[in-house]
């Protein structure tokens, strides 16, 4: 899709996010609760739709209620974004209930990752609505400061100028500038072939994953790049890989693999790859902006975005 994607109307203090569970139910009510009471500090109201627990052995309830859910806060004119409270699996589920014109008429910003990047892909591509790839709700009290707050700041309009960590490892040097696309490694794999895979030329793909061991990790990439998809990048950005848990010996081999097999795959094909983004399941989840241009500077290991190369609503 050529036309600029379109970025939601901002948040101002006293605005009002709509929290609903797309995937799966709430495992533990504290972060829920203590996720809730982050986003009231920050001057926020919520209004929750639909059940947080169910009896359902991985979903919070079926299809079309949860489906449901979404669409039900999306026409809530009280309601100025719409978050995730957790992920799971679930989301590819809802795809073929959701109405995405009926979604680009009243263009809404919806917050999350993981399972998430599902439903932020499918609205970037078959509504042309930019979304934002950040913690959920559950997620939001292990995350780091400097994370919570840089979503809060994208949800009230300011897009700093650039990104960068110091953690960050430029695994293959060089520029690249693009659209920002991807997620979760295994979501987005589960996308491919589907109607709401677009395309992924001249993009910069971001990728994390969690509770995936080395193989099927190894797998997934080799599927990316046999589909010819890595080919078509203008740059790969790493986040975090780990092991479902915060043992961060297992974690650093992991990524490790990852770095790797990323870099066979990639060889000859000149792109720009980042690895240790301060994206993921761990405590660093900076947020981003899915369908925002920006340039990869391996010189200055900073992340530039590109503002104009949205249409702000």
């Amino acid at each position: 899709m050529n036309q600029r994607p379109l970025l939601p109307p901002r948040l101002r203090r006293g605005d009002t996010i709509g929290l609903f569970c797309p995937a799966g139910p709430v495992r533990n009510m504290r972060a829920f609760e203590d996720g809730v009471r982050l986003i009231r500090d920050f001057g926020f109201q919520v209004k929750v739709q639909g059940p947080v627990q169910a009896n359902h052995p991985y979903l919070a309830d079926d299809d079309r209620s949860r489906a449901g859910n979404l669409l039900a806060l999306w026409a809530d004119d009280t309601v100025q974004a719409v978050m995730a409270i957790r992920g799971g699996y679930g989301c590819l589920r809802l795809l073929p209930h959701l109405p995405l014109e009926a979604l680009q008429r009243n263009p809404k910003l919806l917050v999350g990752f993981s399972d998430l990047t599902v439903l932020l892909n499918g609205l970037l591509n078959g509504a042309n609505l930019a979304t934002i790839h950040g913690p959920v709700v559950t997620s939001l009290a292990r995350h780091d400061q400097e994370s919570v707050h840089q979503l809060f700041a994208l949800l009230s309009g300011e897009i700093p100028e650039y990104l960068q960590s110091r953690q960050l490892e430029i695994l293959r040097g060089g520029t690249a500038r693009g659209r920002l696309s991807g997620g979760n490694l295994t979501t987005l794999v589960h996308l491919l072939g589907t109607p709401w895979d677009g395309s992924w030329e001249k993009k910069i793909l971001v990728l994390e994953d969690t509770a995936e061991c080395g193989y099927r990790l190894d797998r997934m990439l080799t599927q990316l790049a046999l589909s010819g998809r890595l080919e078509q990048l203008a740059g790969l950005i790493l986040g975090t890989f780990d092991p479902g848990d915060d043992r961060q010996l297992e974690c650093l081999r992991l990524q490790e693999q990852v770095w790797e097999r990323v870099l066979e795959l990639t060889q000859g094909l000149g792109l720009p790859i980042w690895g240790n983004f301060p994206l993921g399941h761990q405590q660093r989840n900076q947020a981003l902006i899915m369908g925002m241009e920006a340039t990869m500077d391996s010189s200055s290991g900073k992340l530039r975005l590109h503002p104009q190369s949205v249409q702000a609503l």
